[in-house]
């Protein structure tokens, strides 16, 4: 992943969210935003990967669990002479090679050999790139596999893409990963309607403006697009709490959620309608999102079709409710499709109001 800041004057800075990105990823998983200078602006998501962004239970990593034929795999890999058993064979430590050759579910050494061969793999899923045209002729690659490819990934994407070009290799040997929730489709980022799910950013924020353009597709069932903010980052030991236990707001038209704490209530205490709208939600919006979480306040403005002058929708208040944490895009349930793109922050905003409101 980059960690390669975008400046831009507050004039480009309001055009690019209502019509192009600008790419700048982030990384650093957990680590605070510091306070920028007013009036800088970060892109969020670059239009071709989701650096900076974490799935969870994305699937960048093989399991022992993951390996249902354990001695077919290790025949291949001891001996077959297709080019991609060739290539990972090459991978492998020579203790490794030298034991795959002599395999048997029933030798005292079988779960070390899977154990170390696991090993192994997961240090040539983590990356170079192993897409070879050539190497891979022979090969049927899922839908899936193929959409990832397209997007030349780095980091946690590109694991997963190696992690996917091994899985379709083996079909019979490997268990094939679960889809993924969102990919990157024609320059946004897409949800792939698979299931209830959160994306959220690397990094914490505390005070700053969030904007970004956004349409809903369809639904089956339906629901609204939202976005999680004042978010739990979930550890690395524990289960998140559902909606990472943030503060949703419905887009684009200013539904709204309460899941702190792990709980679910429509939390009408503490939300305001300024304004109520009846956008499309399947035309493009564009969505500002004034937020403080030391105050514990957000205040959201949509304008449709972006560009235009915007109309404050939705505030938030309260104070116990404000947190420093990730910024997430949630998938409410299975069959949601939304997409979403331009997203831009700008860290200590110089001015403490919606700039999209005419």
């Amino acid at each position: 992943m980059q960690n390669k800041m975008n400046h831009l004057d507050r004039r480009t800075f309001v055009r690019l969210a209502g019509v192009t990105a600008v790419g700048c990823s982030l990384s650093g998983v957990g680590e605070a935003v510091a306070e920028g200078e007013p009036g800088a602006a970060i892109s969020l998501f670059d239009g071709k990967t989701l650096d900076g962004w974490i799935q969870l239970e994305s699937g960048e990593t093989l399991s022992i669990g993951g390996i249902q034929d354990p001695g077919a795999f290790a025949a291949k890999l001891a001996n077959g002479q297709d080019a991609v058993s060739i290539f990972l064979r090459a991978k492998l430590e020579e203790l490794v090679r030298a034991d795959l050759t002599a395999y048997s579910a029933s030798n005292a050494n079988a779960k070390a050999l899977v154990a170390a061969l696991v090993k192994d793999l997961n240090q040539v899923i983590a990356g170079p790139p192993i897409y070879d045209k050539v190497r891979f002729s022979q090969v049927a690659l899922r839908p899936e596999t193929e959409e990832l490819l397209k997007q030349n990934g780095s980091g946690l994407q590109l694991a997963r893409l190696n992690k996917m070009l091994i899985e379709d290799a083996y079909p019979a040997e490997l268990t094939k990963s679960a889809p993924v929730a969102w990919v990157v489709k024609n320059g946004a980022i897409a949800s792939t309607g698979i299931g209830r799910s959160v994306m959220f950013t690397a990094k914490d924020y505390s005070r700053y403006r969030l904007m970004l353009t956004m349409r809903h597709l369809s639904g089956n069932p339906d629901h609204y697009a939202c976005i999680l903010l004042f978010c739990t980052r979930p550890l690395a030991d524990e289960k998140p709490m559902d909606a990472l236990g943030g503060i949703q707001f419905g887009l684009p038209n200013g539904n709204h959620w309460d899941y702190r704490g792990g709980g679910s209530n429509l939390g009408d205490a503490f939300f305001t309608t300024v304004t109520k709208v009846q956008n499309d939600p399947r035309s493009w919006s564009q969505i500002e999102l004034l937020v403080d979480a030391a105050k514990g306040t957000v205040r959201m403005a949509v304008a449709q079709p972006p560009g235009s002058n915007a109309v404050e929708v939705l505030d938030f208040k309260d104070a116990a409710g404000g947190k420093v944490g990730p910024i997430a895009l949630q998938m409410h349930n299975p069959g949601l499709f939304d997409e979403y793109k331009d997203l831009s922050i700008e860290l200590d905003p110089g001015e403490d109001r919606l700039i999209t409101v005419g």
